[in-house]
């Protein structure tokens, strides 16, 4: 019987716009790794882009499930229309474990379990054990949270999991309007579903020309990929359940078997820094959140 770790690796929901035949190969890749103990599938940014993805998913969720990795239903974070209010409303109602995204979509789920998405407002233990009293079984934190507030929600909630962000251009927040269809002069309504030229986010510099943000649709992220590398003890000292690693254009079995390895103590932090700087990233390097500092914050070396 395989040991259950400390620390489990989960891989989160896609959040930029990827063709149905990128996603459905992405998640072969990802079934056929076996790294990450938990996959997320579904839409979260963007409900337009849905329907284009629909068709995979019963296939996509078969070959994850075939290969031993445990499935979560991401649900969308900014439902606006009744046919987005009614798509979250029905993933609730599935047997498996679902992820909310959005408040609205408590009521649908009534009392059973699911995983407190990092878009909702989770920030002290209040918030966190009112969530738990209807079922949150994870709680994946904001991403602005320093590791010594995560710890007071996890110690305040000993019975749920807490999950940390720990790879991938942070996301920030969500907004009524697309920066893509706009640049591009476009209507949101007749968006042509431009943000899929950007596959990691399209980059945003300051008027000075000093990388900044990026922009995902409706969605904002930071500019940054942010890298949060600890030890399994280390994690468990804080808490830490889970480590949610956030697709990317990169190899993200590499990714995660670095995690993996720094986590079992087979490979230096320094060493797996190293690797992660050697692809090719959207963005450099950051942890400045976790450390309480600005999020912006170049990753700490050790």
């Amino acid at each position: 019987m395989t040991a259950v770790p400390a620390v489990r690796l989960t891989l989160g929901p896609v959040l930029f716009n990827w063709s149905a035949e990128r996603l459905a190969a992405f998640y072969r890749d990802v079934a056929a790794a076996g790294v990450f103990d938990r996959v997320h599938v579904g839409e979260v940014v963007c409900g337009k882009r849905a329907p284009f993805t629909d068709a995979i998913w019963p296939e996509v969720i078969a070959g994850l499930e075939a290969a031993g990795i445990e499935v979560v239903l991401s649900t969308l974070a900014l439902p606006s229309t009744p046919r987005e209010r009614a798509s979250v409303a029905a993933t609730a109602g599935d047997d498996r474990l679902i992820e909310i995204d959005d408040v609205t979509a408590l009521p649908a789920r009534a009392g059973r379990p699911f995983v407190a998405g990092p878009l909702l407002n989770v920030y002290n233990e209040g918030a966190a054990a009112f969530l738990a009293a209807r079922g949150a079984v994870t709680l994946c934190l904001p991403v602005e949270l320093p590791l010594a507030a995560a710890g007071a929600i996890a110690a305040a909630c000993p019975g749920v999991e807490v999950e940390l962000f720990a790879f991938g251009r942070l996301p920030l927040a969500l907004s009524g309007r697309c920066y893509h269809a706009r640049l591009a002069g476009l209507a949101k309504d007749s968006c042509r579903f431009v943000c899929e030229r950007d596959p990691d986010g399209l980059a945003v510099d300051t008027l000075e020309g000093r990388p900044f943000l990026a922009a995902n649709g409706v969605q904002t992220l930071s500019h940054g990929v942010h890298a949060f590398l600890p030890t399994a003890a280390e994690a468990e000292a804080a808490g830490i359940r889970r480590l949610r690693l956030s697709p990317h254009t990169v190899d993200m079995a590499a990714v995660g078997r670095l995690y993996r390895a720094v986590l079992d103590g087979t490979t230096e932090r320094a060493e797996a820094l190293g690797a992660l700087s050697a692809m090719a990233l959207p963005g450099d390097l950051v942890d400045g959140y976790v450390r309480g500092a600005r999020g912006c914050a170049p990753v700490a070396a050790a």
